[in-house]
């Protein structure tokens, strides 16, 4: 076992932000030789494929996901549907446990990675093979979040055991939770925290994009509790961009001096109520500082254009941009005018940003962004959070403007402590050899949990 090659099947939840984590876990494992068959849907391959680095050892498998009445004709992802659909795409996801009995008979790999099919490490089971439930949020937001606890000041305060920390909800927070997490899936009896905790307790290892110096006491939570192995693939960086920065965004951004620009991205599916997206571009505009925003319309605007406040492009057209479309987040982010960034605190783009200013988006499904953003200012101490009402969750274009002068303002000490923790992290995760060796070692433990099934059994784990 120990010189052949594994075979893993990747099943991601289907949105972009699972399928591209899923796809830079595939690149890094396909560089060493490993080979990858990834589940993904018909028309989003063209998306992906520029971000496959390795065709010849990761092999795209397009599914065709079933119609399901309420969804939209050709829905295939988040990105093609409404927040309120999630139960209906979930469903559509389900009805291809047929195809993937077929696949695990065909391909025979040794593990299938998965994070909302529950379903699958049962069927995996059946054919001796692994599951690892790949999680792409934090080890410390499925440790304090994921409890089937519905009471009303059940997720006030961390579980019983979790690790002596900062990390809490507001009451609002936990009242927003309670609203998704309550809904009982149609088809499969569950709601969605339930989903996920079927998926952990079925699965044989947990997995996460993390590493030890900075979550070390959840990830031992969680091994405590779920009685399975951890494992961990390091910071799994984005390989650098090979292109340059587009001339339009590289001329605009070289008008301003160093750390002068604040760059505001939410994702490629994140998606603001209209009011909190005029609060945000005029906190932005208040701040007097010229401002680069990548923002998806929000709800019920077709056009990032047609949802700014009354006169706001003209006073803003010589320092500020919104931008409706896809940018290079990366190129912009390490351009040296670029000083702040604000961001609704996903996993992904916490990994690439520079400073953090944390928005958390008001959206139901970003269960983990909460504690994303608490983990940035309570302990890595890298960003600071925008404050938001205690009563509705939402931030005030005030609160926007204050929090980003914190970070930014000349002699600020805050803003000291932020720029000088976050060069020490930022130091340590390119670390040279650092995502290597967290790489080999997740290799390493993938190879022993196979090594241990084929002396025990498929049964040890059920």
């Amino acid at each position: 076992m120990s010189e052949e090659k594994l075979k893993i099947l990747m099943y991601p939840w289907l949105a972009m932000g699972h399928l591209t984590t899923f796809l830079h876990l595939s690149n890094k494992l396909a560089e060493r030789g490993h080979i990858i068959f990834f589940l993904l849907p018909t028309n989003t391959q063209f998306k992906l494929n520029q971000f496959n680095l390795h065709p010849d050892r990761i092999r795209f498998i397009p599914i065709t996901i079933p119609h399901v009445e309420g969804l939209p004709e050709g829905a295939e992802t988040t990105a093609d549907i409404s927040f309120a659909m999630g139960p209906l795409l979930r469903h559509a996801m389900d009805l291809t446990q047929p195809l993937v009995v077929s696949l695990l008979k065909e391909i025979k790999p040794h593990f299938v990675f998965f994070d909302f099919t529950y379903w699958l490490p049962a069927l995996a089971r059946r054919f001796g093979i692994k599951s690892v439930g790949y999680m792409i949020v934090s080890p410390a937001s499925v440790g304090y979040l994921l409890r089937d606890e519905l009471e009303a000041d059940a997720l006030l305060e961390p579980p019983t055991g979790f690790p002596p920390s900062v990390l809490k909800l507001s009451p609002q927070e936990v009242r927003s939770r309670r609203q998704w997490c309550t809904l009982k899936e149609r088809w499969s009896g569950m709601n969605f925290v339930q989903r996920l905790i079927m998926s952990i307790d079925e699965c044989d290892a947990l997995g996460f994009k993390s590493c030890r110096e900075m979550e070390g006491p959840y990830c031992e939570f969680l091994e405590k509790k779920y009685k399975k192995p951890v494992v961990l693939a390091g910071p799994v960086l984005p390989e650098p961009p090979t292109v340059s920065l587009d001339e339009t965004w590289a001329n605009w951004l070289h008008q301003f001096t160093a750390k002068s620009v604040i760059f505001c991205a939410f994702g490629s599916e994140a998606i603001l109520k209209l009011d909190q997206f005029q609060e945000l571009v005029l906190g932005l505009e208040i701040t007097g500082l010229p401002f680069l925003a990548a923002m998806k319309p929000p709800e019920g605007c077709n056009t990032v254009e047609e949802a700014l406040p009354e006169g706001f492009k003209h006073r803003t057209e010589k320092r500020g941009v919104i931008h409706g479309g896809w940018v290079q987040q990366q190129l912009i982010l390490s351009h040296p005018s670029i000083g702040c960034f604000v961001t609704h605190c996903g996993s992904g783009s916490l990994s690439e940003g520079e400073l953090r200013v944390g928005v958390e988006v008001k959206r139901g499904d970003d269960y983990g962004f909460f504690i994303n953003a608490r983990m940035m200012e309570g302990e890595l101490r890298v960003g600071v959070e925008v404050k938001r009402g205690d009563e509705d969750g939402f931030f005030t274009k005030e609160a926007v403007m204050e929090t980003i002068k914190l970070v930014m303002a000349d002699g600020s000490e805050i803003g000291k402590e932020i720029r000088a923790n976050h060069a020490k992290w930022r130091d340590f995760l390119l670390t040279k050899g650092l995502e290597d060796s967290y790489m080999d070692e997740f290799v390493q433990q993938l190879r022993r949990l196979v090594k241990l099934f084929q002396i025990i059994g498929p049964f040890i784990l059920c």
